[in-house]
């Protein structure tokens, strides 16, 4: 079968022929019909040896594709809660299975190691791929796996990240995303349909702003230093009370901190490596700063359902697996608008 791998530390993505998929015991092979593009797979592409061998090292070459949505078209020995011919998305955060944090649903912190497909597993970049449990799909029905396919990271982690703040985005209350790309117009959307919040989102250029209002956001502001003092006008003198930073690289994450009011929430959801000062007189008084991976599957399973009674407008761009490079060359120029997805 056809795939694209990333196959030198290094090198760029490759589209070439690899061995069709068998069915694992418990598992199945899924024909593929669509794969999101993510910034997550230019960042690892982008490390150095020496930092890929830390941070992840997975043997190479690896078919990428973290967002899948297939069909399932075989099952392995064994497999019960799927048949032939279900639609379904791959949740892509694999655990352990036995540590607390997987018992309690949170494989995408498992103390073990949580593993993925398109990193440390073939993933859905490809005309089939394997799913080594039925624990890791989530049935889509009749849903466009075009336009849902990006829901397994695109929309679980904004989602994750505004249903743990949700008390927080009160009537008055003001959110902030920084970045409308691939997460960030996604969490536009929710914010609308989640909470009472002004939402207000800083970008680079004019067509991303443009982007960001047509997909809600009341206010878009240019990604600047200035921005932050817009902020404060436009809630009152408060600040933002959650400030979701999708870019967290260069001067963002200073930013979000400038943003955000007393007793707010700064989450810093991009795979970047920039960094915030914090301490006694520094940061606004009792701000929360962390971080986010993923989701659980049972919020994947929450946002299906969401999106199976009103769907989310997930601006996607189509491409060819045969295209898949270029769009990876086009997303790393800032060229698509929304999510990129490939359809084999």
């Amino acid at each position: 079968m056809k795939a694209v791998q990333y196959r030198t530390i290094g090198g760029v993505p490759e589209y070439v022929d690899v061995e069709d998929p068998v069915a694992p015991p418990g598992g199945m092979v899924l024909k593929v019909l669509a794969s999101g593009l993510c910034h997550s797979d230019e960042y690892v592409m982008g490390l150095d040896e020496k930092t890929f061998k830390e941070l992840y090292n997975y043997p190479l070459p690896m078919t990428l594709g973290h967002e899948p949505a297939g069909e399932v078209i075989e099952l392995g020995e064994g497999t019960t809660g799927v048949e032939i011919g279900d639609r379904v998305l791959v949740y892509g955060c694999w655990g352990c299975g036995v540590c607390d944090m997987c018992a309690r649903g949170s494989e995408n912190l498992c103390r073990n190691g949580m593993t993925s497909p398109g990193f440390a597993h073939p993933g859905g970049m490809a005309e089939y791929m394997v799913v080594d449990s039925v624990q890791h799909v989530v049935p889509i029905g009749d849903l466009d796996p075009i336009k849902v396919a990006p829901l397994t990271d695109a929309g679980l982690t904004p989602y994750s990240i505004i249903k743990r703040y949700r008390h927080k985005l009160r009537a008055g209350s003001t959110a902030v995303v920084i970045g409308a790309g691939g997460l960030g117009h996604v969490a536009i959307q929710l914010l609308r349909r989640m909470s009472d919040a002004q939402v207000i989102a800083l970008d680079l250029k004019g067509p991303k702003l443009q982007f960001a209002r047509e997909v809600g956001a009341h206010h878009a502001l240019v990604s600047e230093p200035a921005a932050a003092q817009k902020i404060m006008e436009l809630s009152s003198g408060r600040g933002a009370d959650l400030v979701l930073d999708f870019v967290a690289n260069g001067p963002t994450p200073a930013l979000a901190v400038a943003c955000g009011g007393m007793q707010s929430a700064v989450v810093f959801a991009g795979a970047g490596s920039g960094h915030a000062k914090v301490g006694f007189g520094i940061t606004p008084w009792e701000m929360e700063l962390t971080n986010s991976l993923w989701g659980t599957r049972l919020e994947l399973m929450e946002l299906v359902e969401m999106a199976k009674r009103e769907p989310l407008e997930i601006r996607t761009t189509p491409f060819p697996l045969e295209l898949a490079p270029m769009a990876y060359r086009m997303l790393s120029e800032g060229k698509i608008d929304g999510r990129a997805v490939v359809v084999p």
